[in-house]
């Protein structure tokens, strides 16, 4: 039964398409990139014959352009910044439409799942969604009920996909853009080849719903989404799957056949250390179609630190990665997780240290440096002694669980630099400007004395988004409206 045929046959009063059922579906935000998240059910609910109304609001008012009638409403929630915006969304929208069911999905979801219902939404959905949605969907309009209206649905089974419908989304060119180390830009289109992860390190959010497992787009779904991008102007291919060599077979099939369709497109995606060391004789290969950029969550380099979040890599590893990522010829951007409940000054400093040692200064976004570990309810991390995590409470508002560092020092130093970096980046400072004043921050908390870093230790500059990732986008009163 489709949508439409479901309206007809309850009897359902249309409510902004002749017969037709309207589902709205929103992204809060993606990392300034077109979410690959609506278009996929976007594709499933329209072949069901749905009206699907698509709301991006990096880029787009709701109150402008959410209807005034509609069925269903499906917030993504794919990230902690896009589940606080959709918190302050929630309200207006349940104004707006007060007879539509609202519903959740994404990996914030499920362990969310009592905030969310809290706040007034009907079904929680979590995992490869996209056809239960649309089988909510159906049930809402005949008046049955639904798995996902009384505990969160995690589904990780497989799904028949559809090729991505970006059609009702905004322009790919008004999204975030390849940055090269020129500083020309390029159009960037954005997909995913898998979707969950065969890894469960303990502070990932897409552990608690995947449970170490992954699925696998089908190629000829992912190659003509690449196609329809590139149509749309797309230079350059992000790839979101969590690792994208979990499958390497499939990862290598796929970029094969896009480098021989489109020779000049360049692409990066995220890679963990770990594979990247076990896969180390396909970099050459990575390299010849076209990849310019591998972006991998090294979190620390303090063992210890390491193997409380169960990474999976050493200190070492990493020094390995880099150097073998530089002999190969790619770029390479580190991410971190600087601040832990593990972290000393100490070892904030040798992490400062490595950096000038292994000259990453331009590949690691400032912001990296600042970074404070989140533990969302259901994260591996609880699996740790409270003690060890230093667990104060559990606030389901701030969307997760409150630690407090032992050694106070370490929370004051956290503060002074997310401080200072958003401060110099707001009024333009060089990379290397802001890389000394933080480094002079944690050695003088430290009670050392250091010399400011010269050009020298740099490195070279790679490619980047211009949205950075981890940015902790807020929402703004024009995009959500005044209603």
């Amino acid at each position: 039964m489709d949508c439409k045929t479901c309206c007809t046959e309850t009897g359902n009063k249309a409510t902004s398409n002749g017969d037709q059922t309207t589902v709205v579906l929103i992204s809060p935000y993606d990392l300034g990139r077109q979410p690959f998240a609506l278009a996929e059910p976007a594709a499933l609910l329209s072949k069901a014959g749905c009206k699907v109304v698509c709301i991006d609001l990096s880029q787009q008012k709701l109150d402008v352009l959410l209807p005034d009638e509609a069925d269903v409403v499906f917030i993504h929630l794919g990230m902690l910044t896009a589940t606080r915006i959709a918190m302050e969304a929630l309200p207006r929208i349940t104004r707006r439409l007060p007879n539509a069911r609202i519903a959740v999905f994404g990996w914030y979801a499920p362990i969310n799942e009592s905030l969310m219902r809290s706040s007034g939404v009907d079904a929680v959905f979590g995992g490869e969604s996209d056809e239960d949605m649309v089988d909510y969907v159906t049930s809402t309009m005949a008046e049955t009920d639904h798995p996902a209206r009384h505990e969160a649905l995690v589904n990780l089974g497989r799904i028949d996909f559809a090729v991505p419908e970006r059609s009702g989304l905004p322009r790919l060119d008004s999204y975030a853009k390849l940055v090269l180390p020129d500083g020309n830009e390029q159009v960037m289109g954005f997909t995913e080849s898998t979707r969950g992860c065969k890894h469960v390190c303990r502070h990932c959010p897409v552990v608690p719903v995947y449970q170490g497992r992954f699925r696998a787009v089908p190629a000829a779904i992912v190659l003509a989404d690449i196609d329809q991008q590139v149509e749309q102007g797309a230079e350059h291919i992000s790839f979101g799957d969590p690792d994208f060599l979990n499958g390497p077979g499939h990862a290598m099939r796929i970029i094969e056949a896009m480098h021989s369709k489109h020779p000049a497109l360049s692409w990066d995606a995220v890679i963990k250390i770990e594979h990247l060391l076990k896969h180390a004789d396909l970099l050459p290969e990575l390299k010849a179609s076209g990849c310019i950029l591998i972006t991998t969550a090294v979190e620390s380099v303090d063992d210890h630190t390491l193997l409380q979040l169960d990474k999976g890599h050493s200190a070492a590893d990493f020094k390995r990665v880099v150097t073998i990522m530089r002999d190969a010829g790619l770029a390479l951007a580190p991410t971190f997780v600087p601040f832990t409940p593990w972290t000393t000054l100490e070892n904030y400093c040798e992490l400062i240290d490595a950096m000038v040692e292994l000259k990453l200064i331009q590949s690691i976004s400032p912001v990296q440096l600042s970074l404070r570990l989140l533990i969302p309810e259901g994260s591996r991390l609880l699996e740790l002694p409270r003690e060890s995590t230093c667990i104060t409470s559990h606030k389901p508002a701030s969307l997760g669980y409150e630690w407090t560092h032992p050694d106070p020092a370490v929370d004051v130093l956290q503060q002074q630099i997310h401080d200072f970096v958003a401060s110099a980046e707001t009024s333009g400072t060089d990379r290397l400007a802001i890389f000394n004043g933080v480094r002079d921050i944690a050695y003088a908390a430290a009670g050392k004395k250091v010399d400011a870093v010269s050009e020298a230790s740099l490195g070279k500059a790679v490619p980047t988004h211009s949205e950075a990732w981890y940015c902790c986008a807020e929402p703004t009163d024009e995009q959500l409206g005044s209603f």
